[in-house]
């Protein structure tokens, strides 16, 4: 016999291990070394394609930066060379200058603008609150000087209280702590970042000096992110911010710092504030901005006196392309995968082909000498010299097989029944199971029923109480209770609304006892009796109340669900009109198809809505009311008009109103 020692120490040496070495080693070995060094290339190079990708955004931003500042610039060098202004400085008239002044101001969009008068008389719109002395700026002595310009400028509080307190106020934004920023013991930032232009004036000397305040400016800042990030220039799940910082405190953001709050106050992270503002230079790089991490873009803004006074930002959520990035690299991992449970398979059938006969007769020689005289190698067809010595061996084996094979065969029907028996058992108990799962829903069911119909019998005792007390009331108080009658209208309508409510527990149940009922009513008498349960919201503003009844065609509506319908609209309708308008009700008989129905109109005088927002009205959760709504009740109305055989649809447009038309089918009285 062989010696197992030396066969184990050798096992390396053997037919067996070198094929398939030969066969796996590419494959398992120098394939995933490739696919390393490409996956790793290919991943430093996205990353330097969204870098790129940051600096193009940064340089859009930049260049409307620049554009508000010419904008600027051209304005008030037009004003300052319009003929207007030359025949009112002509005239010598302070108040005529003024009041040029504040048309100029307002319809330019500046904050505030100026007239510095040769002999240092100053002009401003708004008036200036306090004492100001603009000949401290470089670029306004520029401008005394014949040589006009737009900057970025610096305004401490003084100075801003000085021109108006509003503005004042506007600029002061409490910091708020921030995740890697620098220390600081400052709690609020009050100083304004202004675009500052001063242009000289063609005509009687002087200069104009005005300005636009960029704290709290969303407007300015929301601009350059919509230039920047235009709809599906990210992909999914990324969005875009921008920022401008005073020193390295957000003064305008879209960045937010919770789901409707943006992130003003916040501040840059310490190793931002030391390369932008500290180095002058660009960053661009991941950084952590207030919450999370942002492929990002920061450039340094310098004001008149050539000192580095705070940053534009823009930059994009790194999340996205970092997940983007790892599903890219688990698809191409997943793929390398899947070819090798792909080839292996192929690779080691050729190296058995080789090794297989092989191994089969020693295996066979040595089950045989164990006492198994079935064993063979089960070699057919070979056409080398080891599948044919295989072959030879099961031939001489095939006589001690001959005398085993009764009762082998014996053996293989008797576990041939044993597992047929054994699947009719696992039949029988699956059977079993079933029906004991039926059976405890249906006991949960059961019970289920006697507690619904327990709850509806205890609320019908004290509505029953209530109900028989107020007819005491109203029995007692005699003739005095006629100013009293619509509140007792009221009390009585909702009692019936808790009994139909008690109805429905008990038709769920215990249906077999409740047929099904259709409640025929006027919807005129609906629109009567749901102005009594808006008249509060009526009250609160001045809203003009006109109903037009005209509709005599009953109709098979729940009364309730009516009811809950029109007053969902009315009240619609007046948070449309926060400052007062006008409320139509109109309801006419209108046949649709050939069918007879009734229609109420609501219409409102309120803001209207937006073509894209009409469409998405009776969405569920959609509602324009932010904190206030759920954005279901144009959903449920919907649902319970259409439940009734109606319809319901909307016409709007903004400034003009919008009206909606409820159609429900008269009711088959026959």
């Amino acid at each position: 016999m062989p010696d197992p020692a030396r066969a184990r120490t050798r096992w390396w040496r053997s037919v067996r291990f070198r094929l398939l070495a030969i066969a796996l080693l590419p494959m398992l070995v120098v394939m995933p070394l490739f696919l390393t060094a490409v996956v790793v290339n290919w991943s430093t190079r996205f990353d330097k394609l969204l870098i790129a990708k940051v600096n193009g955004e940064l340089t859009i931003a930049h260049q409307y930066f620049s554009r508000l500042r010419e904008r600027a610039n051209e304005r008030v060098r037009a004003l300052g060379a319009s003929a207007d202004f030359r025949d009112t400085l002509a005239t010598g008239s302070p108040e005529a200058l003024q009041a040029l002044l504040d048309a100029a101001r307002l319809r330019d969009g500046f904050d505030f603008l100026q007239y510095i008068a040769p002999d240092g008389r100053i002009v401003s719109s708004p008036r200036l609150a306090g004492a100001n002395d603009p000949g401290k700026w470089p670029v306004v002595r520029a401008a005394l000087a014949g040589e006009g310009a737009t900057v970025i400028d610096i305004f401490d509080q003084p100075d801003l209280a000085a021109i108006s307190p509003a503005l004042a106020e506007q600029a002061r934004i409490k910091l708020v702590p921030t995740k890697a920023a620098a220390p600081t013991d400052r709690t609020e930032e009050s100083r304004g970042m202004v675009i500052h232009t001063a242009i000289p004036v063609p005509t009687g000397g002087g200069a104009l000096m005005a300005g636009v305040l960029l704290n709290r400016n969303l407007d300015f800042i929301d601009t350059i992110n919509a230039l920047v990030y235009p709809a599906q220039s990210l992909t999914e799940g990324s969005r875009g911010t921008a920022t401008l910082f005073l020193d390295d405190v957000r003064v305008s953001t879209n960045v937010r710092l919770f789901e409707n709050v943006r992130a003003l106050g916040t501040r840059v992270s310490v190793i931002v504030r030391d390369t932008v503002l500290g180095r002058g230079e660009v960053w661009l790089d991941r950084a952590f901005v207030v919450n999370d991490w942002y492929i990002s873009a920061y450039e340094p803004i310098t004001d008149s006196f050539g000192k580095r006074v705070g940053m534009l930002y823009v930059g994009f959520l790194d999340t996205p392309f970092r997940a983007a990035k790892l599903r890219t690299i688990l698809m191409v991992a997943g793929g390398f995968v899947l070819l090798i449970f792909l080839s292996v398979p192929v690779f080691l059938t050729w190296a058995r082909s080789i090794f297989r006969p092989l191994e089969a007769t020693v295996n066979t020689i040595a089950r045989v000498e164990h006492g198994d005289l079935g064993a063979r190698t089960g070699i057919r067809g070979a056409d080398d010299e080891i599948g044919r010595v295989s072959e030879h061996l099961d031939t001489l084996l095939e006589q001690v097989q001959e005398r085993d094979r009764a009762l082998r065969d014996w053996a293989e029907e008797l576990n041939l029944r044993v597992a047929e028996r054994t699947r009719d058992l696992q039949d029988a108990n699956r059977r079993l199971e079933a029906t004991t799962k039926q059976l405890v829903v249906s006991e949960k069911l059961a019970a289920i029923g006697e507690i619904t119909a327990g709850i509806a019998h205890e609320i019908n005792n004290p509505i029953a109480v209530i109900q028989g007390n107020l007819d005491v009331i109203r029995e007692q108080m005699g003739q005095a209770v006629a100013p009293l009658e619509t509140e007792f209208s009221l009390i009585y309508e909702q009692v019936h609304s808790i009994n139909i409510l008690v109805n429905k527990l008990l038709q769920f149940a215990r249906p077999e006892e409740y047929a099904g009922t259709i409640e025929h009513h006027i919807p005129n008498d609906v629109v009567n009796d749901s102005i009594p349960l808006v008249q509060h919201l009526l009250n609160k503003v001045d809203i003009t109340l006109n109903l037009t009844l005209l509709a005599s065609c009953p109709v098979a509506m729940n009364r309730t669900e009516l009811q809950q319908v029109l007053i969902n609209l009315i009240v619609n309708a007046i948070h449309a009109m926060p400052d007062g308008g006008r409320l139509d009700i109109t309801t006419r008989d209108v046949a649709q198809e050939g069918q007879e129905g009734v229609e109420i109109e609501v219409t409102d005088t309120g803001v209207g809505m937006a073509p894209e927002v009409l469409k998405s009205v009776f969405d569920p959760f959609f509602t324009t009311k932010r904190q206030q709504g759920t954005g279901l009740g144009l959903s449920i109305s919907q649902k319970l008009v259409l439940r009734s055989g109606g319809h319901i649809r909307a016409h709007s447009q903004p400034g003009q109103g919008t009206s909606f038309f409820v159609w429900v089918p008269c009711a088959d009285l026959d």
